[in-house]
């Protein structure tokens, strides 16, 4: 059954969950994994998620609209104070909160952190879930469930993996229960509302990303300068997409090119193959690595790659 924009059946619900937790415990992995669709990068390294992303889960029953945000942590810069400040202003927009704990890892002081943080969060129900059960045993996955259930009071707690599919729609399933009733907000098959470059520009960091090592991740930005059909008359016409890469330093810009330039055309090879899925259209991707000098601290370049105080 589909449900019309803006019109409501009996029961139906529509609502907005947003996931939190300390960097690279999976929240975007899971995200992908409800929408049934690729909208938010992934990635290895910490601090991957640099803005607010939205994915639609459509149900018969109900619309979720699952907000990925950047995992909390203590910023050491202006970008990180921004981004902190973008998760804690997500967190009283929404419906129901999903607070993710990995299931292979300890609990941290991170993880203490965020749930003494959301034990404020007093209107809003927040759900625990222990991401990453594929990466342990039964008996990990238990006594995990055991420490978080001793971290706050939580309106549930479902152990998940994004990977293998385990308990993906039983998330699904807690997570809309929280919704008020209501209509549907985004039209049938839309999965995001990012706009193209945006997307296309996070297709590039994540490839830039992948073997990055030390903390060149977090000096990694990515613009789309121009995007346009080299032919617009040809239903089968190239994507021309010219994008830049940015590091803050030139012995960075080095590590990115790679010897005579080899990493840099690895990077647009596997870019340009996740864009072109992305787009249903061959695609062609001119990438130029630039250097703006301690970007993440600097309010002028933050404006200019595309991180103001809205992000």
């Amino acid at each position: 059954m589909t449900i019309p924009l803006g019109h409501t059946a009996p029961g139906f619900r529509s609502g907005f969950a947003c996931f939190v937790g300390r960097p690279n415990v999976g929240k975007s992995t899971l995200m992908n994994a409800l929408v049934g669709e690729k909208v938010a990068i992934t990635s290895d390294q910490p601090q991957t998620t640099r803005r607010t992303v939205r994915g639609v889960v459509h149900r018969s029953d109900a619309q979720l609209v699952v907000v990925d945000t950047p995992g909390l942590h203590k910023p050491r810069t202006l970008l990180g104070e921004r981004l902190d400040s973008l998760v804690r202003s997500t967190l009283v927009e929404v419906d129901v909160i999903g607070f993710c704990v990995p299931a292979n890892e300890p609990i941290g002081r991170g993880d203490t952190y965020i749930a003494k943080e959301l034990a404020r969060q007093r209107d809003t129900p927040v759900v625990a879930l222990v991401t990453k059960t594929d990466s342990t045993d039964s008996a990990g996955i238990a006594a995990q469930l055991l420490a978080v259930s001793q971290l706050g009071e939580w309106a549930d707690i479902v152990p998940v993996s994004a990977r293998s599919g385990f308990q993906v729609d039983t998330v699904s399933d807690v997570l809309c229960g929280q919704l008020p009733e209501g209509p549907a907000l985004y039209p049938e098959g839309d999965v995001t509302d990012e706009p193209e470059e945006q997307l296309v520009a996070e297709l590039v960091r994540e490839a830039a990303l992948d073997g990055v090592r030390d903390e060149l991740p977090h000096s990694i930005a990515v613009t789309v300068d121009e995007m346009t059909l080299r032919d617009p008359e040809d239903p089968d016409s190239l994507l021309d997409i010219y994008a830049g890469l940015y590091v803050e330093r030139p012995s960075q810009k080095a590590i990115v090119l790679g010897a005579r330039g080899t990493r840099l055309r690895d990077v647009g090879t596997r870019a340009r193959q996740q864009i072109e899925a992305l787009m249903g259209r061959r695609v062609f991707l001119d990438l130029r690595v630039r250097v703006a000098k301690d970007w993440q601290r600097d309010p002028a370049q933050l404006r200019k790659l595309g991180f103001d105080q809205q992000t």
